[in-house]
This record gives structure tokens, sequence and C-alpha cells, in this order.
């Protein structure tokens, strides 16, 4: 019998597993204190407490705990997927992404220029305004555009994740990350720029030259794709330098309110600080203006919505389900407890070895959770003055702090990001995770790397 790898499945199985170790680790938790209205651990706090042991009736409240916790980017995916598919009816997309990718093919060096260009342009959304969730929307129109210039689905998802995901890594303003690990670390506010940037550049070349290589692998054999099954069950893309087709006036306009909505998306991250919330609005009122001037009628745009929204049902449980990993270890009072035994081990190493331990601590912190600043809040006031304990800066400290909750994010089965941009591609996460592997590993062995001359180098 042939094994079939099930994401839902395994992520369940890591919440029992959870659930498990609630009965074998004693619990234990920090105090924690609002200030300018995040909530911060105490490092000096931490006290056993009775263990809470989660059974199965936690087991089976806790994806739907999950499922509430995870509302936001849940209802975001929903009306992306709903949005994007009103879109796609009315042939908009793929219309544009021919006459693109005519105009690419008509001109090699645009082919050529077309990945680094691209990735680049994310990855600076990654490193200057924390671009994580806003590469949800491009999914969908890379994907079309990478399959017609004969690359696949991976490629297509690589452009905008991999690209914002390497320029998060590499942040040198994003304020979710950097901004405020910083602050808790008490330095000044974006200090240590200068290497940052370093790391930025190196980030994004390795990662558009792993993507590049493997598009160059792809054109010469297009059955070495992980998703070649896949991408042949979808509606095949025309390929560049097949005939230019012409959009119609409908399709013009819907096109002129798509580029007018992403100079607003844009506009609303940077300047009204928007999140997912106005996002998701905006996409909604995307499609549903779309879809009117694409001459839809109602009845097609909400069979449209229903069946894109009814496309992320299948992710939504995933999401779900990996919140429940937070919330299991969160009631059980091993989280606290689980940071506590890892910060007592960094104590006893050399520092530079401390400083990579730091980097790998918050790779697993990051497991259960996924908010960078998040993490930050939960993680950074332990970190900073262990730091200086141990005799590294606290500048390294929060290096650490930020290849953790970046370099591996992309492949992590819980993150709801990962997850929502796999579910919108259609690429299964074992797929992913095996082609991913290569470059993961590179990544890891870079920022321990960048870590020892951080600290050799006087990082401050």
């Amino acid at each position: 019998m042939k094994f079939h790898f099930n994401t839902l499945l395994m992520i369940y199985a890591v919440v029992v597993a959870v659930a498990v170790v609630t009965w074998l680790v004693p619990g234990g938790e920090y105090q924690r204190v609002v200030v300018e209205g995040k909530t911060l651990v105490q490092p000096d706090s931490y006290r056993k407490t009775e263990a809470v042991p989660q059974g199965i009736g936690a087991v089976l409240v806790a994806p739907v705990t999950g499922f509430v916790q995870a509302a936001p980017i849940i209802a975001f995916l929903f009306v992306i997927g709903g949005s994007f598919l009103v879109l796609e009816k009315t042939g908009t997309i793929s219309a544009a992404v021919q006459r693109l990718a005519t105009l690419c093919a008509d001109r090699p060096h645009l082919r050529r220029l077309f990945i680094p260009i691209t990735m680049t342009l994310f990855s600076l959304g990654g490193s200057i305004f924390g671009m994580c969730e806003e590469t949800l929307p491009f999914i969908g129109i890379f994907i079309p555009l990478a399959r017609s210039l004969g690359y696949d689905s991976i490629v297509g998802t690589a452009i905008p994740f991999l690209g914002a995901a390497a320029g998060f890594a590499g942040s040198t303003l994003n304020p979710f990350t950097v901004g405020i690990a910083q602050h808790i670390a008490e330095l000044p506010m974006y200090s240590g720029l200068g290497y940052r940037m370093v790391i930025w550049v190196l980030s994004t070349v390795c990662m558009i030259a792993f993507v590049m290589a493997y598009a160059a692998r792809l054109r010469r054999d297009p059955r070495s794709s992980p998703v070649y099954d896949i991408d042949l069950a979808r509606v095949q893309p025309s390929a560049a330098g097949e005939g230019c087709v012409r959009l119609t006036r409908p399709q013009q306009g819907v096109l002129l309110i798509f580029g007018a909505a992403v100079v607003l998306l844009v506009y609303g991250i940077l300047v009204l600080h928007w999140y997912m919330n106005e996002i998701a609005a905006l996409f909604l009122g995307l499609g549903l203006l779309g879809g009117i001037v694409g001459r839809l009628s109602a009845e097609e745009i909400t069979d449209a919505f229903k069946a894109g929204a009814r496309d992320m049902v299948g992710v939504c449980l995933i999401i779900s389900c990996a919140r429940a990993i937070l919330v299991v270890s969160q009631d059980g009072r091993i989280l606290d407890a689980l940071l506590y035994q890892l910060s007592s081990v960094i104590t006893h190493l050399h520092p530079v070895v401390a400083a990579q331990t730091m980097f790998v601590v918050q790779g697993i912190i990051n497991f259960f959770v996924h908010s960078g600043s998040g993490q930050a809040a939960l993680t950074m006031p332990i970190m900073a003055p262990l730091a200086e304990v141990v005799g590294i800066s606290r500048q390294t400290a929060v290096l650490a702090f930020q290849f953790g909750e970046g370099w591996i994010n992309p492949i992590l089965p819980t993150s709801g990001v990962t997850m929502g941009v796999l579910g919108l591609a259609g690429i299964p996460w074992d797929r992913w995770f095996r082609w991913m592997l290569p470059a993961q590993i590179f990544f890891f062995a870079l920022a321990l790397v960048l870590l020892a001359f951080a600290h050799l180098g006087g990082y401050r």
C-alpha cells in the first residue's frame, strides 16, 4: 500500500504529542508585565508550578480554540481565495499573464532578470516593513506567470514567499522584529544597521541563487519538478510566444483596479500601518468591484467567491491545529518551562556557541509562537540580560532572534503563513519541505557563521 502524506494528520499528531509531554514535564511559568501595550516576561520571575496535564478533552478543544485565535488569518485566507477566484472568472489574470509572458519571450534579457528583480523587490518588503502575510495575494499571480515562462508552481510560490522570507531574515528596518526586539533589549532603535545590511544582501543573493539554479534545472527537465503531476492537473496557461492575447475593455478595467489596489496596499502598510483586517477588506472590495467591472452577474460573483473560499477550508483547518499546539503548551504550562530549561543551558557555553545556541532556541520557540512581535516579547526579556551573562552583546542576541524567527519559518508546518501560502499554491507541505531542505541547511549554517562573526567582530 502506497503511503500518502497527510499534513493535517501530522499536525494533529503533534498536538497529541505535546499533550503527552504535559504529563511528563513539570510545569513552570514566568510572571508577565504590560509595558507600553506589550506583555513582557520578567526574566528573574520563573517559578515551578503544579503540572497541568492536558487530557483528551483538551486535545479535542484545542483546535477549536486555535481556530478562534487564528480567526484573523483564516478570514484573510477566505477573502483572498474568494476574491482571486472572482478575478480569475473575469479572465483578466490569465490574459494579463500571457501578455507579460509574451513580453518576456520577445526580450530574453527580461526572462533572465525576471526572478532576481521580483525576488529582490519582495525581499526589500520583508526587510523594511516585515512583509509576510502580505505575500499571500501574490501567490495567485506568480504561479500562472511562472508556469507560462516554463517554470512550475514552486518557482511561482518561491518568488514572493521566499523573496520576502530572505528579507525578513535579513531585516534592516523591520519594526515588528528588529524594532521591538531592540526596544526590549534596551538598544538604540535600528542600531547595528551596517552589519544587518550585509546580512540582507547575503540572504537575498543566496535565496535568489537557489531559486534560479532550480529554475534552470527545471527548464532542462520539467519532469524533475516535485509538483510536476500537480501542475499537469492545473489549467495550463498559454506558453510564452504563442501569440499575443488582447485584453478586452472590461479586463483592462479590472487590471487597472488591481494595479490601484496594489498601490493602495503598499500605502496602507507603510503609511497607515494596515494589518490583515484592513488588507482583507481591500481585497474584498477588489473582488466585488473587479467582478462588476468584469461584467460578471451577481450570481457569478457570489458563486466564484464561495468556491474560492471553499478551497481554503483544508488549509484553515491545518492552521487551526497548528495554533492548537501553542494552546496545549500554554495551558499545560510547559512553554515557559521549555524556555527556562533552554536558557539555563546557554549559561554554561562558550560565547560563540552561546550565540549560536540562542539561534537554535529561537527556532524551537518559533515552532510554537509565530508572531515576530509575540516571540520578541516572550524571549528577548530573557535573552538580552542572559547575553551579557555569557559574554555576548545584546545586539548579537537580537540577531539570533532575527535568524531564528526568519530563516526557519518557510518550512514550519505550524506556521499559519507558510501553510496559507502552500494552501493557495496547492503544494503539499511534504513536497515543499523536501525541495526546501537543502536551502534550509545552507541558511542554518550561514546563521551560525554570521553569529560567530558578530561576536568575534564586537557587533554592538
